[in-house]
């Protein structure tokens, strides 16, 4: 019997990935993490010097991502940490908001979902990825309350830290290629006054109601 495929989208700072993980590991899923592979893609076209998108669509087909739970993989070298430097950060955007690097970054996620029993998070996930998912939620939580945990990751100016999430839910929901949306038949939930034990609580109690 195929296990099912979970998704969990939703804007930063939603709670997304601390639920994901630890519902995937209570469920005894695989968990994988989207965003580590733009990431990595990311930081391989800047190892290697590309800044065209169309070369880097070309790199990731013959790219090979590992998505670990805590750790990942490129063309086997583990860029676990690399991935994380904010020289990274800023320019995973563009990846991200190109037509054919998006394409190829779906496509080795639907490949790796093709089995099932994988609990995936991102922003487009249940709507563009994985449409056919068995379960489905949207994640979501004040801008205040998300700018509040994001501060508490990051440090610096609380303000800042709030326009920069702003910015990003605008951006994403906005953009032309796979926008953040609520996909069709997701269960949403409001994150913001629940700790991370009471959502993936709350996401076991609906998978088990079905």
């Amino acid at each position: 019997m195929r296990q099912p495929i979970i998704t969990l989208d939703g804007p930063a700072a939603a709670g997304k990935s601390s639920a994901a993980r630890l519902v995937a590991k209570k469920l005894g899923l695989r968990f994988l993490d989207t965003g580590a592979m733009y990431r990595a893609v990311t930081w391989k076209a800047r190892r290697l010097g590309l800044t065209d998108l169309r070369e880097i669509a070309a790199m990731i087909r013959s790219t090979r991502l590992t998505i670990e739970p805590d750790r990942v993989l490129c063309d086997g070298e583990d860029v676990t940490r690399a991935i994380r430097d904010p020289q990274v950060t800023a320019a995973v955007r563009p990846i991200a908001e190109s037509a054919e690097c998006r394409a190829e970054l779906v496509r080795l996620q639907q490949e790796i979902g093709k089995t099932g029993g994988l609990v995936t998070e991102g922003r487009d996930q249940g709507s563009v990825v994985f449409p056919d998912a068995e379960f489905k939620f949207y994640l979501d939580a004040s801008v205040d309350v998300r700018a509040k945990r994001r501060h508490l990751e990051t440090g610096g100016d609380f303000q800042a830290v709030r326009g920069s999430i702003e910015r990003r839910d605008a951006e994403d929901r906005t953009r032309p290629v796979s926008p953040l949306v609520r996909p069709e038949g997701a269960v949403t939930l409001d994150t913001s006054g629940l700790t991370l034990e009471e959502v993936v609580a709350r996401i076991l109690a609906a998978v088990g109601s079905r």
